[in-house]
């Protein structure tokens, strides 16, 4: 008896390993990605794709809506492991909100749901056109349309990109080579000239405006990364080590249309006015993310006037070298900095704003030339205001910092609401002997590096030692000398950004 007992626990026990490695063998269960928000006119229908991957295979699946109705359009085969399930969905006569849910059962019985977010509309909704790659020929977006980025979209050499004012761009979601972007090659050109009735949006697929709205209702400031950006690269100079010519940040080294630099001061890469750039900043590559507008080599013939980059995970605008000029620049809720200059920009930003909020970094980043050539280029920043907001959660952001080589001019620029102790930063190198050599602190005292009328009451002047371990002490008191805080008036009135997200969304005060 006890012989055969332990036969039969023996086999218990077996049967208990054999069930775990049956529950271990068994696929995970369905796995749906969420759709963008669809706009669907009222008493209109519209179709409605759930990309799904079901390792157990495909067995059912069930929908159900609220706002309208919905029924299934198709499936996936029976036992597939991915595949589509696209669902028709009617709206009903109220505008608003909806949903559509769908759920998908594996062979296993495993099942897992998605939900849909729908705009219902009383206005006739746009066609949706799906734009990629290489823009090859003359081509015009209109303001009819709703143009969808798959991907990096590039204006190649000799082709211009118009986009009416009014016109909604929105870009997909993805990281790396699946990044959304449009990029202006050089000898491209973007002519996108807004207005402040009508500017030209360029968004992320899931916000939910609609032509004619300033704004949509589903995502806010705190909405980033969803997409890449605007980059416009042309053949002015830059000043890079040991070359003429570099690729621009965050494109791989393969695609040969991310070169940008030259020697047509004068370049012009077309116009770009009453853009607001929002919700972007998606890595594109090694781990970079894209700024909101990115101007690398950009030259003079280009106009770029009343721009709006909100809520980027990246800088909200830098300048890689280059000689454009650019007014009117509103930059809000950037995850990096504000202003980001380099490569020795030689152009003037007159009239801007950055408005931190949360974890920002500096709101001006400068560095001056990387190499020999190209190494004159001095920028001009006026009219400016750069506004920190320690009540937000994480805050991180502070003023300023000059760094390798910075060199131009500050003119009428205000900073304020910062935590207490932040600083103006300013790079010093030393030589054996600490005595500074060529850097921002040097160039300051060389008159190379000119701050005039800028007004930073409550805040310090700090000079720090790029490397080595000097003593910095007598470099802050011949910093503070040539620094002084002074009453300055800023940027433009806040009426001159009234047409902006920032402004529909009460961030602008």
């Amino acid at each position: 008896m006890k012989k055969f007992l332990s036969m039969l626990a023996i086999a218990a026990m077996v049967m208990s390993f054999v069930a775990c490695d049956d529950d271990e063998a068994t696929p995970d269960g369905p796995s749906i990605a969420t759709p963008a928000v669809t706009n669907v006119q009222v008493e209109a229908a519209a179709d409605i794709t759930f990309e799904a991957t079901i390792p157990g295979g495909y067995k059912s699946m069930n929908v159900a809506a609220t706002g309208g109705t919905a029924v299934k359009k198709s499936e996936p085969a029976a036992g597939a492991t991915s595949g589509n399930v696209v669902v028709t969905f009617t709206a009903d006569a109220t505008a608003g909100a909806g949903t559509v849910t769908v759920s998908i059962t594996d062979n296993n019985d495993k099942a897992e749901s998605e939900t849909a977010a729908i705009n219902k509309t009383g206005e006739v909704v746009p066609d949706v056109i799906v734009v990629s790659g290489v823009i090859d020929e003359d081509v015009t977006w209109t303001a009819d349309n709703i143009y969808e980025l798959a991907g990096r979209v590039i204006v190649d050499d000799g082709t211009t990109l118009t986009i009416e004012a009014g016109t909604i761009i929105k870009g997909r979601e993805g990281e790396g080579i699946n990044a959304s972007a449009l990029m202006v090659a050089r000898g491209g050109k973007l002519n996108a000239a807004g207005t402040a009735e009508k500017p030209i949006i360029m968004t992320s697929e899931l916000d939910d405006i609609m032509p004619g709205e300033t704004a949509g209702s589903n995502l806010d400031e705190e909405d980033k990364g969803l997409w890449g950006g605007l980059v416009i690269l042309g053949k002015a100079p830059i000043s890079v080590s040991g070359a003429t010519e570099a690729q621009i940040e965050g494109v791989p080294a393969s695609e040969t249309l991310g070169l940008y630099g030259g020697d047509v001061a004068n370049d012009n890469s077309g116009t770009i006015s009453y853009v607001s750039i929002r919700h972007g900043g998606t890595v594109l590559s090694g781990g970079s993310e894209i700024n909101g507008l990115t101007l690398g080599g950009v030259g003079s013939g280009t106009t770029i006037n009343n721009i709006e980059v909100f809520a980027n995970v990246d800088d909200g605008v830098e300048f890689f070298g280059g000689s454009v000029n650019v007014s009117n620049l509103l930059i809000s809720y950037q995850g990096d900095d504000g202003v980001d200059i380099d490569q020795a920009y030689a152009g003037t930003l007159d009239g801007f704003m950055v408005i931190h909020g949360g974890d920002t970094d500096e709101g001006l980043e400068i560095d001056g030339p990387e190499g020999a050539a190209n190494a004159t280029g001095k920028f001009i920043l006026k009219n400016g205001t750069l506004i920190g907001d320690p009540t937000k959660p994480s805050d991180a952001s502070s003023l300023a910092d000059f760094k390798s080589k910075a060199q131009g001019t500050l003119e009428n620029v205000v900073f304020s609401g910062y935590t207490a102790g932040k600083k103006i930063k300013l790079a010093s190198s030393y030589d054996g002997s600490c005595t500074p050599t060529l850097d921002a602190y040097k160039n300051v005292v060389d008159n190379n590096l000119v701050f005039t009328t800028v007004q930073f009451t409550g805040f310090t002047v700090d000079v720090y030692a790029a490397s080595g371990s000097c003593d910095t002490a007598a470099s802050d008191t011949a910093a503070a000398a040539k620094i002084t805080s002074a009453t300055a008036t800023g940027a433009p009135a806040i009426s001159t950004w009234s047409w902006t997200v920032s402004a529909a969304k009460s961030i602008l005060k």
